[in-house]
């Protein structure tokens, strides 16, 4: 770990019911947040395990349980699977469009909607206009939002960081009534290529937890690398 990296001052949240394992209680490791946090500082906390949510840049921290394992992709050893291609040309009728600056009123419909469908029986249910500026309408400096269009309709956007040599998937959010067109992994290959076309060389994707049916889904995006806390690796840490 580098010398910058030993100089951030970390604070600790009191434990709290696990998001994901309902039998756990959850630790997290969060950035002092009077730190300005530039682009290359950014990237060493991703190395390093961290993620950002709105204001904050965090990590599990949990006494009992090392269950949380950041992932990445690879980007240019990336090949989709079958699956992942049919989900390409069931999506080629979509357009999709990259910027910084996003219709907030606009955005919020399409993310309250999708936490009422996708997602009533989580912690971020109902949504709320603050929540969702708080949570992803300010974003950063490094943020960009990948929307997806039909028929002038946004029907999509995944909301990703841009590092100096990667992309970090900070969160997907579509119309719910368009699940079956799988949205959701729409968005992580677009990402890739998106990575890609400004050749980045990883995609991180947050936290994998292995016995989370929640989190399978990331598992299919080949190869995928680990980190054990001390180093990335092409296979998951024995826990």
């Amino acid at each position: 770990m580098d010398r910058e990296l030993q100089t951030v001052r970390l604070f600790l949240t009191e434990p709290h019911d696990c998001s994901y394992l309902a039998a756990e209680q959850a630790t997290t490791a969060f950035v002092d947040p009077a730190i300005t946090i530039h682009s290359t500082l950014y990237e060493r906390l991703a190395e390093q395990g961290f993620r950002r949510s709105g204001r904050y840049h965090y990590r599990p921290h949990c006494q009992h349980c090392q269950a949380c394992i950041s992932v990445r992709v690879p980007v240019a050893a990336f090949v989709p699977n079958r699956s992942q291609k049919r989900c390409g040309r069931r999506n080629s009728d979509l357009q999709l469009t990259t910027t910084a600056v996003i219709d907030r009123d606009q955005h919020y419909a399409l993310f309250e909607r999708y936490i009422a469908g996708r997602h009533r029986d989580g912690d971020m249910y109902p949504a709320s206009r603050a929540q969702f500026e708080d949570f992803l309408g300010s974003g950063s400096q490094a943020t960009h939002y990948l929307e997806m269009w039909l028929d002038q309709c946004l029907v999509g956007c995944a909301v990703t960081d841009r590092y100096p040599h990667g992309l970090s998937a900070i969160y997907t959010y579509y119309e719910p009534s368009l699940a079956a067109r799988g949205l959701g992994t729409l968005a992580i290959l677009a990402q890739l290529q998106l990575a890609r076309r400004w050749q980045l060389d990883y995609l991180y994707l947050g936290y994998w937890i292995a016995a989370s049916s929640k989190m399978a889904y990331k598992v299919s995006f080949k190869p995928l690398e680990y980190f054990d806390g001390q180093s990335w690796s092409p296979e998951p840490p024995s826990l």
